[in-house]
């Protein structure tokens, strides 16, 4: 929500507060395969129409105007929880020297090197926290 709060022209300026905030948890469900019943969470469209109270038909179309005015997907991990990152090999798939590698099966160092890129959402043998240690440190160095 603050990401489309910031928009110039915020799109949430217009329309019910309950269909955006419900178009954000669809829009979010999506890419986090909340509708899959093979993961936990799980829900369906039809639990969060009822929950919202807003159509479900209006719940996709605006769920997709904020995956779209946010570039939110399924590898953009700034909106996947965390173990859905760590679940997808696509995330950490890098290019080493031409090759295709895993970056979680790589030394430290190339880690954080693909880390400081942007390639990889945080160094994979430190960890998340360990990362934002790691960066604290650098910059005190």
């Amino acid at each position: 929500m603050a990401k489309l709060a910031r928009k110039r022209l915020s799109p949430i300026q217009s329309g019910r507060a309950s269909t955006w905030a419900g178009a954000v948890v669809y829009a979010l469900g999506q890419v986090n395969f909340l509708f899959d019943l093979a993961t936990k969470p799980h829900a369906t469209a039809d639990d969060l129409s009822v929950a919202f109270g807003v159509a479900k038909s209006t719940l996709g179309t605006k769920a997709k105007q904020v995956r779209d005015l946010t570039k939110m997907s399924w590898d953009t991990t700034e909106f996947l929880r965390e173990d859905m990152i760590q679940a997808s090999p696509v995330i950490w798939l890098i290019q080493v020297d031409g090759l295709i590698m895993d970056a979680r099966e790589l030394p430290l160092p190339i880690q954080a090197r693909a880390f400081e890129l942007g390639v990889i959402p945080y160094i994979p043998a430190l960890g998340r926290e360990g990362t934002a240690e790691w960066l604290r440190e650098s910059e005190r160095s």
